[in-house]
């Protein structure tokens, strides 16, 4: 957007969290030019001169309560198990007719921690950016991270019309695009998606932590492509995905079921020569990755 045509959407921005994604938001606002002030809060005073330092904030906030005042969006950056706590802290301090919205990667337990402390005249509209990087902190931040991919909204049924769309449309100013889900069916979605992978990724370089001694220096060693990106995907925030499959347990268990069915099935070919078995599960999942890299989404 040329620079005399940006446009403002919020007067004031409230950041709770000064993470990967919120330092990222932050970035992305601060670009388009999309609020009048960016005021952020971390539980760190480090973090929170660091963050000025970095300039992606204007003004830093001791308390998340003294952040939000005044704050016509707010949004929770935190790991998704002290949303509630963060919510109930704030909810004093919100002005009438603040929107609050957040970027946790699970949705039905962030519905139900939070909206119970959202006062009447103030606006919940919860939200995921599926988008991240294994580096986590203010300095890991950068404004393109949401540009081509997904943000979706989950807002509980009577969200005022109006706030939804001044979400969506932030959404889309930082270059994402954006759709809308029931909270519950969002967490199915990204359990597969997004929760397992995380934990098989996980669980494969545990495995490779115990093994004996010089086994464990050439996995290293000669570390191929799969290996390499499952060391990635397992170097993520380890309190953020411990809160995340905590609060989608039910979610999680099912897709690990389903896994571990599959698996013993692979394990069956392999145990009896069923090279046939083996090339139809291989050519299915390929025509998958195609799917996903014509999507844009690779």
């Amino acid at each position: 957007m040329a620079e005399g045509r940006k446009k403002v959407y919020f007067e004031r921005v409230a950041l709770i969290g000064l993470g990967l994604i919120g330092s990222s938001l932050a970035r992305a606002i601060k670009r388009h030019g999309l609020a009048g002030e960016i005021v952020g809060h971390a539980r760190s005073q480090e973090t929170r001169e660091l963050a000025l330092g970095l300039g992606f904030i204007d003004r830093a906030a001791d308390s998340a309560a003294a952040a939000v005042k005044g704050a016509d969006l707010v949004v929770i950056a935190v790991p998704v198990g002290v949303t509630g706590a963060i919510a109930q802290e704030i909810s004093p301090a919100l002005d009438p007719g603040a929107i609050v919205t957040d970027v946790g990667s699970v949705k039905g337990a962030v519905v139900d921690a939070v909206a119970p402390h959202i006062p009447d005249g103030v606006h919940f509209v919860p939200a995921h950016p599926v988008a991240g990087t294994e580096e986590s902190g203010p300095e890991a931040g950068f404004a393109e991270l949401f540009e081509g991919r997904w943000c979706i909204l989950t807002p509980p049924p009577g969200t005022d019309e109006a706030a939804v769309a001044r979400v969506e449309a932030l959404w889309r100013a930082v270059g994402s695009k954006v759709d809308s889900m029931d909270p519950r069916h969002h967490d199915m979605v990204l359990a597969i998606t997004s929760h397992l992978p995380h934990l098989i990724a996980y669980t494969i370089v545990g495995t490779a932590t115990d093994l004996e001694t010089h086994l464990q220096r050439e996995v290293i060693k000669f570390a191929a492509g799969g290996f390499r990106d499952f060391t990635r995907i397992a170097a993520s925030d380890p309190v953020m995905w411990r809160d995340v499959f905590l609060a989608n347990k039910d979610a999680v268990l099912e897709m690990l079921g389903r896994f571990d069915e599959d698996l013993t099935a692979l394990q069956r070919a392999i145990r009896y020569g069923d090279g046939a078995a083996l090339e139809e599960i291989f050519k299915r999942t390929r025509a998958i990755r195609r799917s996903i890299v014509e999507a844009g989404q690779a």
